[in-house]
């Protein structure tokens, strides 16, 4: 196949690359960035935001299909960054394909479309949208992927998968934080750090999307259809977290506060920084306090029967690759 991967030049985006890559796929890379490592693997590259049509077209002409990775993520910003690179540019991503005649489109949505703020314990697809939001993130996200999964039909096969917190070597996101934050003493645990979340190893969310890619297509039973994706070992954040700060080299971590506090916390945090209309994140949100201290975790029954998903690295494994990558010598 010939397919685009929007996002390729991000964590997730790039790992998607390189395994189509390695199977014998042709790939193109559309993002906002310069990537040279991407051509030096043969990648044909396009430079541009998705968010002006002209662009998304130019990407996918030529393709049989796409896989859209591409997002703004984060927990702060401007409403309408988050609308134009979510939203926006998933709609023009849509329409790409159709004037392309694709007939595959794989989305890469996230969990955080049906979460609330309280406990999910196996939730599976059943789950409803969430009726409010105290994130753009998560709200935008909600919004592309019912527009993903309204253009199936009879001449576009679309999936959504919902990989919950995505880390493992070459991570950008969740890794990164967690180490800053704890180099700057700035890492706290909400609740106690007992809440039981799900994580996806890079590398399962990669198969999840190369499963969905192999198996969609117009009017198949997985179309229009959204599917959660872990690696299938809940755990509690503070095992996670204490994990993670073991393979950077760094103490675990024992300090928490209550959620009502980090709650409160993270409201006057993010009045503070909309007033002074800071670029930065600020140190809690009260989506992040939310996040942070409830169960998340879910059923991926209906992934592994209707797409093929099985996922293949332990998280005990993950955590020693991430040792070694975190730990290799500078080169």
């Amino acid at each position: 196949m010939r397919v685009l991967v929007t996002g390729g030049g991000g964590f997730l985006g790039g790992a998607v690359v390189r395994a189509l890559l390695a199977r014998g796929d042709a790939v193109v890379s559309v993002a906002r960035g310069d990537y040279p490592q991407l051509r030096a693997l043969g990648v044909e590259t396009v430079r541009g935001d998705l968010a002006e049509p002209a662009v998304a077209v130019q990407a996918a002409a030529g393709c049989s299909a796409v896989v859209h990775v591409a997002a703004l993520a984060g927990i702060w910003g401007p409403a309408a960054d988050y609308e134009r690179s979510n939203v926006l540019a998933t709609r023009n991503v849509v329409a790409a394909c159709r004037a392309a005649g694709i007939r595959a489109l794989v989305h890469t949505s996230t969990p955080s479309v049906v979460h609330s703020g309280g406990n999910i314990r196996g939730g599976d697809e059943s789950l409803p949208y969430a009726t409010r939001f105290s994130s753009a993130y998560p709200r935008t996200k909600a919004v592309a992927e019912r527009l993903v999964l309204a253009a199936a039909g009879d001449d576009l096969g679309t999936v959504a998968l919902r990989p919950h917190l995505v880390w493992g070597p070459g991570d950008t996101q969740l890794v990164p934080r967690i180490l800053d934050r704890a180099r700057r003493g700035r890492l706290r645990f909400v609740g106690g750090g007992g809440a039981v979340i799900d994580t996806t190893y890079v590398d399962d969310a990669v198969a999840a999307h190369l499963c969905a890619l192999d198996r969609v297509a117009p009017g198949v039973a997985c179309s229009g259809r959204a599917y959660f994706i872990s690696s299938g070992e809940p755990r509690p954040v503070r095992e996670v977290v204490t994990a993670i700060l073991a393979a950077g080299g760094l103490p675990p971590e024992t300090r928490s506060v209550p959620l009502p506090l980090a709650v409160a916390a993270g409201a006057v945090a993010e009045g503070v920084w909309w007033l002074l209309r800071r670029p930065d994140e600020p140190p809690m949100t009260r989506f992040l306090a939310h996040q942070l201290a409830t169960d998340h975790w879910f059923d991926i029954g209906a992934a592994r029967r209707d797409l093929g998903y099985s996922p293949s690295t332990g998280l005990d494994e993950g955590f020693r690759r991430l040792t070694q990558w975190l730990q290799a010598p500078a080169a």
